[in-house]
């Protein structure tokens, strides 16, 4: 998913896959390298670098389509390719998105799934909700995923970004998430962390991210 993964950030829905409402029809590309892919605090390379490029295209009127492509490293999946559409709007001084993300993993067995997701912008702040609609041996609703997320410019050209985000899986432990981001221009430093207490994700993850526009 563009911007989310773009940055490769964990800001997935919240730094925005939305096109914005009543804008002129258009295509784009994206492309992106980082020194690793996190994701909801979670590497999807066990540390090591990724490259990542996805397809946009904004029909002009709020409605939006993509697709989105990273190497991964885990439980024997190499490839990530994610399928998304939704639709973006405003409301008075509200920014609003809704959509449907499939993610789908090459080479790796039963790892596919799909979600649905909203978030609302005001000014500098997003948050928004994705929901769990399919999965391998998981029912629809089982997992939410609630997430709150700031940019605000700093001097310099600088953009300061924080993320928090909170798992809620049935059956399973929770877990939170968070991140600080210094952006300027296409380069973006990021510590990210969990808290997780095993694992590779109980540490904190640094890494840089390089994006383009095309």
């Amino acid at each position: 998913m563009k911007a989310t993964k773009t940055l490769i950030a964990s800001a997935i829905v919240a730094a925005s896959i939305a096109a914005p409402a009543m804008a002129e029809e258009s295509l784009s590309l994206n492309a992106a390298v980082s020194s690793d892919y996190v994701w909801r605090g979670m590497t999807q390379t066990a540390g090591q670098a990724a490259v990542s490029g996805g397809i946009d295209y904004d029909a002009g009127n709020g409605v939006y389509v993509g697709t989105w492509f990273s190497n991964v490293e885990f439980a024997d999946a190499s490839y990530e390719a994610d399928i998304y559409a939704g639709y973006a709007g405003k409301a008075g001084d509200f920014d609003y998105d809704v959509g449907y993300v499939y993610y789908g993993y090459f080479d790796g067995t039963d790892l596919d799934f799909s979600e649905v997701y909203g978030s609302v912008t005001y000014d500098f702040v997003t948050a928004g909700v994705a929901i769990l609609v399919d999965a391998e041996g998981a029912d629809f609703a089982d997992t939410f995923y609630y997430n709150l997320d700031g940019a605000w410019a700093v001097e310099g050209g600088f953009e300061l970004g924080a993320h928090i985000g909170y798992y809620d899986v049935d059956g399973a432990d929770e877990q939170i998430d968070y991140s600080i981001s210094l952006s300027k221009g296409a380069f973006t430093l990021t510590m990210s962390d969990t808290d997780a207490d095993d694992g590779s994700d109980a540490d904190p993850k640094f890494f840089v991210s390089y994006s383009l526009d095309l």
